[in-house]
């Protein structure tokens, strides 16, 4: 068995797009789940990768994406989850976290065969980012309650696809084994 590594999908946002209304409230309901996770990854040295939408602005870096979305109107979504010195960071532009990314190489680099998917949006970008780490043969988990959707009934959906179709091990964050 090799190494696991946490990676937190799109949490630093700014919520200033069409589907927000309908994502914020999965959000704070997941969001307790993702906190204790990310602390307890970094208790036990799991690296956390921060892979994040640069919401086209090419010339954005890690800094000004978390700067941007702390002014947002829903910046209490983002400061439990800040990435701290230790963390990684992966600027995406499309929904998958490996589409034109280093993500790949990185986690090579790490060591890392197994994968452990949170954050947003489960019928989106997790379920994107799941069937392309299954493609690279990567282990995935996905902690059910610590996904944030927009449609729960596609999300619903979308974590029975990724458990059925890429074997991906669906639980509750609080057994998530690294």
């Amino acid at each position: 068995m090799g190494k696991s590594a946490l990676i937190v999908i799109d949490m630093i946002n700014t919520y200033d797009h069409p589907d927000a209304e309908l994502l914020v409230p999965s959000v704070r309901a997941a969001l307790p789940h993702l906190s204790r996770l990310v602390e307890r990854a970094r208790s036990e040295d799991v690296p956390v990768i921060y892979a994040n939408d640069n919401f086209g602005e090419w010339r954005s870096h890690h800094g000004e994406i978390v700067g941007t979305a702390l002014q947002g109107k829903n910046a209490e979504l983002v400061e439990p989850l800040l990435p701290d010195d230790d963390s990684l960071f992966v600027v995406k532009a499309r929904h998958s976290i490996f589409y034109e990314t280093p993500l790949s190489f990185l986690l090579s680099q790490l060591g890392a065969d197994h994968v452990v998917l949170c954050g947003q949006v489960t019928e989106q970008c997790v379920l994107y980012s799941a069937l392309d780490a299954h493609i690279r043969k990567l282990r995935v988990t996905v902690p059910e309650d610590a996904v944030a959707a927009i449609h729960p009934d596609l999300a619903e959906a979308a974590l029975r696809m990724m458990e059925r179709n890429m074997g991906a091990a669906i639980r509750r964050a609080e057994k998530v084994e690294f």
